[in-house]
């Protein structure tokens, strides 16, 4: 594939994180969007309409017999992730999926299966690789600067309905070890160059409803010593998102989303750190280089997997 080639793409999943999506694809030169898929054909419609976007549907299959669609993003719910992001492989299209990849190990190995048989770029929406905040520190890390010695994680999140981030229903029930630790357990991962070798989970009660836990707590250490505390709450009525501390050998920095600090709570300019601030278009340059390059992208679905290894660790543990 050339420079020059277009990349057409089907966007699944056209709630608030798919619109984040569309976002960020509108600013990247040589993409276009020739299908989006959602759950209700109405309001697809409405989506598609306002991105200029000519086919819509309910239905993925639907999509991935188009001959305008070389690649396919999928934001749908965590339990469909693994078994499209295979149909999307079979159909010879290029994919990525958002995290999780999966919800069970077994399926995240076979999706690693399908993609090593097909040869075509899959990856995964661990976005922390791909926030300016944290390329920073990646960056110090990769110079020999820094070392982590230890990361401390609060993902905090005000939650008593199932509803999305936009405050609307959502079809499927999200979780705190399947989906927001993994960014963590990546993360951290990716960041110290070493796999985790130790692992421990506790959780609070379960929601009568909703049937998830609402409070955990994670330990994690890696071979080469680091260590990890991941605290997170859907019960936390205060400041809401993921807020990251590094504590290293040569300094300590604090991540909120996009911005960064020393620990003195000084601001760190990480405007020049790549072309953009947002980790979604950032993440979504990086699929689209992959497919024009032929390459395996950061954050494949090869680089994930050891995370949902540990995920799967950490259930056993819970429930067993």
């Amino acid at each position: 594939m050339s420079d020059t080639d277009v990349i057409r793409i089907a966007l699944a999943g056209a709630g608030a994180f798919g619109i984040k999506h569309l976002d960020g694809l509108k600013l990247i030169d040589g993409v276009e969007v020739t299908s989006v898929i959602g759950r209700e054909l109405d309001k697809t419609r409405e989506v598609a309409e306002q991105y200029g976007i000519g086919h819509a549907t309910t239905e993925l299959a639907e999509s991935l017999a188009r001959d305008d669609v070389d690649a396919v993003i999928l934001c749908t719910p965590t339990q469909m992730h693994a078994d499209q992001t295979i149909a999307c492989l079979e159909a010879g299209k290029h994919v990525q999926v958002e995290i999780p990849l999966c919800d069970a190990l077994a399926d995240g190995q076979a999706v690693i299966a399908k993609q090593r048989e097909t040869g075509l770029v899959a990856m995964c929406g661990h976005t922390r690789r791909f926030n300016p905040s944290h390329q920073w520190v990646h960056d110090r890390i990769a110079a020999g600067d820094l070392n982590i010695q230890q990361l401390d994680v609060q993902t905090y999140f005000f939650r008593r309905t199932n509803t999305n981030a936009l405050g609307q229903p959502r079809s499927w029930t999200d979780h705190l070890l399947w989906h927001h630790a993994a960014h963590t357990v990546d993360l951290f991962q990716y960041q110290t160059g070493s796999p985790v070798v130790q692992a421990n989970a506790i959780q609070g009660p379960l929601h009568p409803e909703l049937g998830i836990a609402m409070d955990m707590s994670i330990q994690l250490k890696t071979e080469s010593g680091a260590i990890c505390t991941l605290s997170l709450s859907f019960n936390n009525d205060g400041p809401l998102g993921t807020f990251f501390r590094y504590i290293g050998d040569t300094g300590t920095y604090l991540a909120r989303y996009d911005d960064l600090f020393t620990g003195k709570d000084e601001q760190i300019d990480v405007s020049e750190v790549a072309v953009s601030m947002n980790g979604i278009e950032l993440q979504d340059r990086e699929f689209v280089a992959a497919i024009r390059e032929g390459r395996e992208p950061n954050s494949s679905v090869a680089q994930v997997l050891p995370c949902y290894q540990v995920l799967h660790d950490l259930e056993q543990q819970l429930h067993g």
